[in-house]
Order: C-alpha cells, then structure tokens, then sequence
C-alpha cells in the first residue's frame, strides 16, 4: 500500500481555454492571479504593480476599466505586461469592445449586466475577433434583481441560476472560452455555489473568496474556503481577495496550493514554534530566513527546528533541515540525510547561503 496515497487531490475535471499565453482548466497547473488597485490611466505605475506581482509569482493580473480613458490606458499597458492581463468591465459594453480591441487576454464581465443582445453580441464579437476569452464574473454583492426578488436574498442557487444565466448567453452565440466565478464573502456561501456549480458546467472555475477582508482576516478566511475547494478538487485558477498589497495576494495563494501539494514554487520552510528547549531563536531566525530567500523562484524545502526531538524526523522529508544542538553546534541534513555540523555560526545567514549554493548548483547541472 502506498502510506502517502492519502495527499492525493484529484482534480475536477474541466474545459481548458486560453487567457493570452496561460492555459487555465484541464491538465494546466492551477493558475494564481492577482488585481492592480493603482489608477489605471497611471500607466508606469500600474506597470511597476504588473512587474512586482509577476516577481512574486503572479500568472494573470486584472486590471479595472471603468472608462474610456482606463481602456486607452490599457493599450500600452498590455503592450510590456510581463503576464496576462484581465480586463474588468462593468455596464458599459464599449469598455469591453475596447479593452479587447487593446489587446487584454480576457473580459471580465456580466453578459446580462452590459446592456440588449446587440450589446452583449457585438462584445462577444469583439472577444472572437481579438482571441479573447471571458469570465463570467457572478458576485453575491451584486446578483441581478430578477435573480434577489427570485430567491429573496443570495444563496447557492441563487449565485447558480445567475451564472447558468450569463453562460446561456454566450453560448447562444456559440461562445465557449469563458471561465466562471461565483464568489461571496461568506465562506459557506461561496464553498456551496462552487460545488453546485462544478457539477453543473465543464468550463474552468475562477475561484475566490471575496471581500475576505486584510492581509491577517483574510488569509484565514480564504484559506479555509478556498482550501475546502481545492481539496475537493474544484478550481483552476485563484486570487486571493485581500485588503493588502497585491504581491501578498500572489504571495498568500501559492502558500495555499503548496501546502495541498498542488503546485511548488519558492522556498517553503517548515519550522516549530519554538520553546525552551530551542538552541537559538527559531522564531527570529525563520522570519529572517523567508524574507531574505523571496527572491527564489525555484522549489525547495527547508526545515528549520529548535532541538533535536523533531528536528531530525522533519528533516527526512526536506530539501535542507537544520536541527538545533547543544554549546551551539548544530546539525545540517541535506535530503533527508545527516550532513555535517556547524558551531557558533550565525543560523541564519548559514541557511540562507547554504539554500543560494544548492539552487545555484541545481542551474549547473
């Protein structure tokens, strides 16, 4: 019997479209995504967030265009993006038009929201000719008022029927690249529109947490809702919603699929919580190590534990481990296995140099 057959998540299987150069449903990876909230008639600014998010990871980022000034903007912006941009659109169906027409990978719109069916067709032509795909953005904060005064209030259905709605739009015109999100800031509320939904339609989802609140709150909360969901298998690509720098959003989804297995990217450290027992300050040592090894892209796990009574067992499973040990002498493992010891280093710079010499020896070979 295999003992680790138990970290297995299969994955619902969906529809695999194109959001400019990133395949998103599948067999592709689980795309992380991210949202600019600089002005987006602030072309260098907006472009210094693009550049900052996709060093931290970032796949696809959206950028609002809420007038014709934003899609102008765009432009020039899609021009040096490093990575996709989504455009998001509300009402005016020539914001749409013209976002495609500048060269965004992908609409983020509401078909029923946007006007007539000449409205919706000439946006869905628009799409066509520019290769463009579309994610039927459904909100719990903004459902239609046919779809409230049905239910009453949002619920699963409710936040279904909406998007079952919009899809039925698009394939009316024989429109099939499109992605779906049915986000709430309730976490139950969200997690069961999800799982309706990814019995209902093949297409890929756009899973998300909304409004989940700042960087602290809001880790918490999308971790267990969107966790839920990946866990069962449902999502292809994440944005984490917090009210926090948008790297941390990049920053905070990759923790998640990392931690479910579902994607590697960085330097993952696993460390105790420290006690007495400690041989020096784990806690100190572990913040100084993450923030100076974010510049790695490259996967690679380090465990970093105060003493000996896990240390060594945490190290079977790591890249590097580091165990702490009495009068200042402390035992490196390399892959699972004894290494050498160091006395009276500093721990901290000793694991940060020892990672950078093995993911540099990693591009030698």
């Amino acid at each position: 019997m295999n003992t680790r057959s138990y970290r297995h998540i299969e994955r619902r299987k969906s529809r695999k479209i194109k959001v400019g150069s990133v395949f998103v449903g599948g067999d592709a990876p689980i795309s992380v995504q991210t949202m600019t909230n600089t002005l987006t008639t602030d072309v260098n600014a907006t472009l210094e967030q693009i550049n900052l998010s996709a060093e931290a990871g970032a796949d696809i980022v959206r950028v609002s265009c809420p007038d014709k000034e934003s899609t102008q903007a765009l432009k020039e912006i899609v021009k040096s993006s490093p990575i996709p941009i989504v455009a998001d659109i509300h009402f005016h169906y020539l914001r749409a038009i013209e976002a495609a027409d500048a060269g965004a990978a992908c609409l983020r719109i509401n078909p029923g929201n946007i006007g007539n069916k000449n409205k919706v067709k000439d946006v869905i032509n628009a799409a066509k000719q520019n290769e463009t795909s579309i994610r039927i953005g459904v909100n719990a904060g903004s459902l239609e008022k046919s779809i409230l005064e049905k239910y009453g209030e949002p619920t699963p259905e409710a936040l279904v029927d909406s998007a079952l709605n919009h899809i039925r739009i698009l394939k009316e015109h024989d429109f099939h690249e499109y992605k779906i999100s049915v986000k709430a800031s309730d976490v139950f509320l969200a997690v069961a529109a999800y799982t309706q939904l990814s019995n209902i339609d093949d297409c890929p989802l756009h899973i998300g947490i909304t409004e989940s609140g700042s960087l602290r709150s809001g880790t918490v909360k999308s971790s267990i809702g969107l966790g839920t969901l990946l866990w069962s298998g449902i999502g292809d690509t994440i944005r984490v919603s917090l009210s926090a720098n948008p790297m941390e959003e990049v920053k905070v989804g990759y923790e998640m699929l990392k931690s479910l297995g579902l994607r590697r990217r960085g330097v993952t450290v696993i460390s105790c919580p420290s006690c007495a027992r400690q041989q020096f300050d784990v806690i100190k040592t572990v913040q100084e190590v993450e923030q100076r090894l974010e510049h790695i892209s490259e996967s690679i796990t380090v465990s970093i534990i105060g003493c000996i009574v896990n240390g060594p067992g945490e190290a079977r499973e790591t890249d590097i481990g580091l165990t702490g040990g009495g009068k200042g002498n402390h035992q490196i493992y390399v892959n699972g296995i004894t290494d050498h010891i160091i006395r009276n280093e500093n721990v901290a710079d000793y694991i940060v140099n020892f990672v950078q010499e093995k993911i540099d020896q990693r591009k030698q070979t």
